[in-house]
């Protein structure tokens, strides 16, 4: 497939079976490292059980910069990122249930799993032990590459598409499919809510979410960013207070203070000073993915009973669960919006933090 073919920006599937296959127009990798070009990719025939989606926005997360850039280990390309998907349904397979012509949906970040495992059966799809099918850079079960966002239309099994209530607006509501249910699985989990204290590392796209979202559960929240350049930003969303970690008597100050840290960053930390941070059997929660391995002394751990975990996502039910949250609550990301031919310029900017919080391209450009 060449990244030079002329794009289709109107899918030849028809609008109510789906029987064709279909070429859509996006935007996608050619290889590690190189920028994004026009180009179309092919979409699978409408299932018995799939819908077709006309995506209207797609986010910019930096796990796509990551896997675009190889930054996380071999890639497949071309690669069309995405996995903070917002559109409406414009065709249904002749099984599907949940689902009507014209909804309004959203994809995350991964479009199917096996089904059968102990996980799946609990509806933690994340975890599946076969591995879920990540919604692009992953090899589906019909042994073909996924394709993601970053594009007109997408087609996608009924069972790993998600609702977006009515009270969020689609554009806003995009970056809630992988932002947003990354920082709301921790903080359910965890148990964030009234009388814990809660430190949100980072107040970026996914940082930004994980304030509102802690203030949203009636915790009292801490926002800890290198600097105090955002700091009435972080309170405006819904921050009690704001450290900067480049200031070492924010340790000091800090010390025992937190019965939840969830870190968003994706850089290597100390993570001996921010575990001197919790209180006894508090918890660190990492959700950002560092492309550098981090060092840690294990008496940070065994000196207070605290723990260092680790959150991914959500299942499908939480990712719902999340959405209807953020709508009852009026929790939309904060957006950039911008057109499909901004992309490259976007990655850059993400990487040198530019960006307040996350840009959502708008596919109507593709």
């Amino acid at each position: 497939m060449s990244a030079t073919t002329p794009p289709t920006t109107t899918p030849t599937t028809t609008p109510t079976t789906g029987a064709s296959p279909t070429t859509v127009a996006a935007y996608a990798a050619p290889a590690a490292k190189a920028p994004l070009e026009r180009t179309t990719v092919p979409r699978r025939p409408v299932g018995e059980h799939d819908v077709l989606i006309e995506i209207k926005y797609a986010g910019i997360c930096h796990s796509d910069i990551h896997q675009a850039r190889e930054g996380w280990g071999e890639a497949i390309f071309p690669m069309v990122p995405g996995h903070e998907i917002a559109g409406v349904v414009t065709a249904t397979g002749p099984a599907v249930t949940r689902f009507a012509v014209g909804d309004r949906v959203g994809v995350g970040c991964f479009v199917d799993s096996c089904g059968e495992c102990t996980y799946c059966k609990q509806g933690l799809e994340q975890y599946c032990s076969q591995g879920a099918t990540g919604t692009y850079n992953a090899i589906d079960k019909n042994g073909e590459p996924t394709y993601g966002g970053y594009s007109t239309h997408i087609v996608v099994d009924e069972n790993y598409t998600v609702r977006i209530p009515d009270g969020l607006s689609l554009d806003v509501a995009a970056p809630l499919l992988c932002a947003g249910i990354t920082l709301y699985s921790p903080l359910a989990h965890w148990q964030a809510g009234p009388g814990k204290q809660v430190a949100i590392v980072g107040l970026g796209g996914l940082g930004h979410m994980g304030v509102k979202i802690a203030h949203a559960l009636g915790a009292e929240v801490t926002v800890l960013s290198q600097t105090l350049r955002k700091k009435d930003d972080g309170l405006k969303l819904g921050a009690d207070h704001f450290y900067a970690t480049s200031d070492p008597t924010t340790f000091e100050e800090l010390a025992g203070t937190f019965d939840l840290i969830v870190s968003t960053v994706s850089a290597p930390l100390d993570m001996d000073c921010y575990l001197a941070l919790l209180k006894t059997d508090g918890t660190f929660v990492n959700v950002g993915a560092p492309e550098e391995p981090n060092s840690l002394n294990m008496f940070s751990l065994i000196g207070g009973r605290k723990t260092l975990a680790g959150s991914m996502i959500g299942g499908i039910a939480e990712t719902q669960e999340m959405l209807d949250f953020c709508a009852e609550h009026g929790l939309g990301s904060e957006i950039e919006l911008i057109r499909a031919d901004q992309i490259n310029e976007a990655y850059e900017r993400v990487l040198a933090s530019d960006v307040r919080y996350r840009f959502v391209i708008d596919t109507a450009t593709i």
